[in-house]
């Protein structure tokens, strides 16, 4: 048995803990577990031997767990095909038509437009849903730039919103 494979093994409460967390149901986290496992084994030539393996591995999981929950969204998702749009049926549960909600994502949007622009670009487009390696890609600039501009954005929208008041 490698070394990767019983560093591994020994690691197996760790990353189920690390999984109950993430799912908070004892099936899903076994899964996640299992995919886990098995993704790192399948990628153990991407790993250095230089870099922390736990952190590492439980990247591994973040990122299984998330790109597991964004595939079931995209699966749950209708996509109601009907022309007349202004007859569909929509519940509207969100509150985010209410004049308050509006005048906060005014002042949050006008806050967002007011960051100079190698904060703004950035930020707009990991809000976008953009990865850091895409942004640095989009804009040419190395990642750490990429996160550390982000960082300050959010620092500078801090500041800028300090008044506001979470609900």
């Amino acid at each position: 048995m490698l070394q990767l494979e019983k560093k591994l093994i020994g690691m197996q409460d760790n990353m189920m803990t690390f999984a109950m967390s993430l799912t908070s149901n004892r099936e899903d986290a076994q899964d996640l577990l299992q995919d886990t496992t098995l993704r790192v084994l399948d990628n153990q030539e991407k790993y250095t031997d230089n870099v922390n393996f736990k952190g590492w591995v439980m990247t591994v999981m973040r990122n299984t767990f998330i790109n597991q929950y964004h595939r079931i969204i995209r699966s749950q998702t209708i996509i109601d095909q009907c022309a007349d749009l202004y007859h569909m049926e929509i519940m509207n549960d969100s509150g985010f038509d209410s004049p308050d909600v509006s005048f906060h994502l005014k002042e949050i949007t006008k806050a967002i437009d007011a960051l100079e622009d190698d904060l703004h670009n950035p930020f707009s487009l990991y809000l976008s849903g953009y990865k850091y390696a895409e942004i640095a890609e989009t804009l040419d600039v190395p990642i750490g730039t990429v996160k550390s501009r982000i960082f300050l954005a959010r620092l500078e929208l801090q500041k800028a919103l300090v008044d506001f008041k979470k609900h």
